[in-house]
């Protein structure tokens, strides 16, 4: 259940949680917006999400996975294409991406809807869909056991690091929401790393697909 490749697929995760992408920028404007309860609320609606996507990804992907070369690699190669295209959108985005984090509305969001608005970014989360779809397969022992229940830790684990990484990134947020409110380009700045972060992680998923094939 365990794939021996699990601290290499930590160390991919947490890169790429790490990027500002759609979750991580939301749960910025909840902060900014609200504060830091209302952050930390919508990051627990995200990561249910992310797990529910990734059960539904591991239920889909690992039986084929286990018995298909090919669909491994075309896995790969369009994972890897669709991270890069998210990331220049990303770039070439970013002023309109940080003006929707400064317009979140006036109404406060109760518990129930912080969790559900979070819930339903994660869900939806393209950064992840490609991740758990293409990133996440190529740590997976194919030969060393059931390989949809190795999709399935690996997603859990995922979730664990991006409660971990959003809530503070929430937490930090909340604290200094005046300071990023009041400066567009801070707030171009995070989605351009961001965006920088998914091409590189896309280039190497294709030189990972390159070799292996």
């Amino acid at each position: 259940m365990i794939p021996t490749r699990l601290p290499e697929y930590i160390v991919a995760a947490i890169i790429i949680i790490l990027a500002p992408g759609p979750s991580v920028l939301f749960v910025i404007a909840r902060a900014i917006s609200w504060g830091r309860k209302v952050a930390v609320l919508t990051v627990a609606g995200n990561v249910s999400g992310s797990f529910v996507l990734s059960t539904l990804v591991a239920l889909g992907l690992g039986p084929i996975l286990a018995r298909s070369d090919l669909a491994y690699l075309a896995v790969q190669w369009g994972g890897g294409l669709y991270l890069i295209y998210l990331g220049i959108d990303a770039i070439r985005k970013r002023s309109e991406h940080a003006a929707d984090m400064t317009n979140q509305g006036p109404r406060v969001p109760s518990v129930g809807q912080s969790i559900r608005d979070g819930f339903w970014v994660g869900v939806l989360n393209p950064k992840a869909i490609v991740f758990f779809a293409a990133v996440l397969p190529q740590f997976v022992d194919i030969d060393g056991g059931n390989v949809t229940a190795q999709l399935l830790f690996m997603g859990l684990v995922f979730c664990v690091l991006a409660f971990i990484s959003d809530g503070t990134w929430g937490l930090l947020a909340g604290t200094a929401r005046q300071w990023l409110a009041t400066d567009a380009r801070r707030l171009e700045g995070l989605r351009a790393t961001g965006g920088l972060v998914m091409i590189v992680l896309g280039i190497l998923v294709l030189i990972s697909a390159v070799v292996s094939s």
